[in-house]
């Protein structure tokens, strides 16, 4: 099977071109198997980038741990790159269909290969119910969460897949590496959740890290910096255009008043690639 190693903002994945390899049997295990940072190729997941006559390519996007995610924003940018430089679809403006939905990329091009992309990433999904949470509000802002004996104020937000995400004045290790977990499988998100601390630099600028379900903690993560960004707006904190530091790289975000959607631009790398044969 060939495969090509990408990353947006240092969130990396394993990416497999399904226009010429067949669908694997059995996508669950070649997830685990690839994402193996020792023993396989290494990365946050596996992409598939499949054939589909509703877009111009379709993003299947598997987690670490084997488990199907809708929706990946740093991923889509990359498919992006990948439909554009290895011509299937050599357009500056794509349409690239996922879990939740089709969405809008515009391209910037630079001596034939697409480095950043801007992606219309829809309107976030703010019904507690929806997202899914327990709680049945049309928006979940600054709900308390009880986690062992600590209480934090989260906000939720989906943008495709859910999010849960926290303000605190400085985020630690203690916090993603230790409450994130229990905040991920807790009882109050039926289908676990995505996991956001937030530091607020400025009305325009944040800093956040993710846990994400399934994988743990990422180097950057599109859709929870574009639910970072929702979120800001939500609890007053921030301005609707805004720049997020993560540990991989800034990301570009605005939550657009007029048509409600969020735009995310940000950088596509492509890596390596190779031929993965099986896991010994």
């Amino acid at each position: 099977m060939n495969f090509t190693k990408m990353h947006g903002a240092g969130n990396d994945y394993v990416y497999v071109n399904c226009f010429d390899e067949p669908f694997p049997q059995d996508t669950a295990l070649l997830a685990r198997q690839v994402s193996d940072r020792h023993k396989g190729i290494g990365g946050d997941g596996l992409i598939l980038i499949c054939p589909t006559d509703q877009a111009d390519a379709q993003m299947r996007m598997f987690n670490a741990d084997g488990s199907e995610s809708e929706m990946c924003g740093n991923g889509i940018r990359c498919v992006a790159k990948y439909v554009y430089d290895h011509g299937i679809a050599p357009k500056d403006h794509l349409k690239i269909e996922t879990g939740a939905g089709i969405l809008d990329l515009e391209l910037d091009i630079q001596n034939g290969k697409a480095t950043r992309v801007r992606v219309d990433m829809g309107e976030p999904i703010l019904d507690g119910l929806t997202i899914p949470t327990i709680w049945p509000e049309s928006q979940v802002v600054s709900h308390p969460l009880h986690v062992g004996s600590e209480s934090f104020d989260v906000t939720c937000v989906s943008m495709g897949n859910p999010h849960c995400v926290i303000f605190v004045p400085s985020i630690t290790d203690a916090l993603v590496l230790g409450a994130a977990p229990q905040i991920e499988t807790h009882d109050c998100f039926p289908s676990k959740v995505n996991v956001e601390f937030v530091e607020v630099l400025s009305p325009s600028k944040m800093r956040q890290r993710t846990w994400e379900r399934g994988s743990g903690e990422t180097q950057a993560c599109g859709t929870g910096a574009s639910a970072v960004c929702v979120a800001g707006v939500l609890e007053g904190r921030t301005e609707r255009k805004v720049t997020i530091h993560l540990l991989g790289g800034d990301l570009e975000l605005e939550w657009n008043e007029a048509d409600n959607h969020v735009y995310m631009t940000g950088p596509a790398t492509e890596v390596f690639s190779g031929v993965w044969t099986s896991a010994e």
